[in-house]
């Protein structure tokens, strides 16, 4: 049986890691360069100099002076750069050591800190973090191995191991650890190359809320930017989706209107709020019902546009701030009645789902 203690530690553990890894405060500088030099010596490469800018965005698109990269050092392929490659295989060979020390913990101690450490920072910080980095490549960008590297998870891992079940690391396997742990805990993302490394600094604002069983967090903020950049530049995010600012700060009609992403037109939606925009749009009402499916609530239905319907209903569950959301699911033009329509969203008949005893 796992114990309670350290169930409780790795939570702590967690915690501390998702606040390193969210911090807005400036990069220690002196120090994430003694840590970058450090893995630099530990691949056989002299320690590279430093270009420090302001934001992602700024790294991909500035080149450091005197630099001049081949045609295979495109940003897009970063992970197959020489430096990120070596270093990427210095991570992979040290968690396979740190592994064989780990394979003497008792299996539940392993699994339980792999699910509630690990697991629930790589989500909080795919959502938070690695969502302004494909932002600023400004292009769809499937994250490769060396964004994985720098991801604050694998370290917290072997690190709530060694703290919160006891694992002993070899003391060379330990050094090794710290100073990943040192870099990724104290600047923003970073971009080596052989003779010169760019570092970019953190946001200076990063808004979340809590949306996981585990505390994990996505960004989200109704009336600014997400996530902001001490050169300007931001991102704007709608309970974890990214949106144009728009979608924020003048969500209006005419413009939900004209947006072709149903995602974004959703979000826009909510941000005004669906019982504002049916009455501001001027929809018109095709039918209501008791919805069976959560007692006391109504579902109501109307015409939105072109072979489209949409359906306003209550959230049968309670949201974290113990009210009951109202949102609109959008449903083929061809069905007029309500409780047809709110089971055809869970891919039932009006009959199927009227039998439902609560849907969440």
């Amino acid at each position: 049986m796992v114990s309670v203690l350290v169930q409780r530690e790795a939570a702590e553990i967690r915690e501390e890691w998702l606040g390193r890894a969210l911090s807005t405060l400036p990069a220690d500088r002196p120090a994430a360069e003694a840590a970058i030099s450090e893995l630099y010596l530990l691949i056989g490469l002299a320690p590279p100099r430093f270009h420090w800018v302001s934001s992602p965005v700024m790294a991909l698109a500035t080149m450091p002076p005197g630099v001049r990269p081949r045609p295979s050092e495109s940003i897009e392929r970063v992970s197959e750069w020489p430096v990120p490659a070596k270093l990427a295989f210095l991570m992979r060979t040290l968690c396979h050591e740190l592994d064989v020390q780990v394979k003497w913990v008792q299996q539940p101690l392993d699994q339980l800190i792999r699910a509630q450490v690990r697991r629930s920072l790589s989500r909080s910080i795919d959502s938070s973090l690695t969502m302004p980095l494909r932002a600023a490549h400004n292009a769809p960008y499937r994250m490769g191995t060396w964004y994985g590297v720098q991801c604050a998870s694998w370290i917290a891992h072997y690190d709530a191991l060694r703290r919160a079940a006891g694992v002993v690391f070899t003391p060379e396997q330990s050094r090794w650890l710290d100073l990943w742990a040192a870099v990724t805990g104290i600047c923003g993302w970073w971009w080596p190359r052989e003779d010169v490394c760019v570092i970019s600094e953190r946001p200076v604002a990063l808004r979340t809320e809590v949306w996981g069983d585990d505390g994990e967090v996505r960004p989200h903020c109704s009336d600014g930017p997400a996530v902001r950049y001490s050169d300007g530049w931001d991102v704007h995010v709608w309970h974890g989706t990214r949106v144009p600012a728009w979608v924020i700060t003048d969500p209006g009609v005419e413009r939900i209107a004209r947006e072709a992403n149903v995602e974004i037109r959703r979000c826009a939606i909510e941000r005004i709020g669906w019982a504002a925009y049916i009455d501001r749009a001027g929809l018109r009402l095709v039918a209501t019902a008791p919805d069976p499916g959560n007692p006391g609530s109504e579902l109501r239905l109307f015409d939105m546009r072109a072979e489209t319907r949409v359906l306003l209903t209550v959230n049968g569950s309670v949201e974290r701030d113990g009210h009951r959301r109202k949102y609109g699911l959008t449903v083929p033009g061809f069905l007029d009645d309500p409780v047809e329509a709110a089971g055809w969203t869970y891919g039932l008949s009006a009959a199927q789902y009227s039998l439902l005893l609560r849907r969440t």
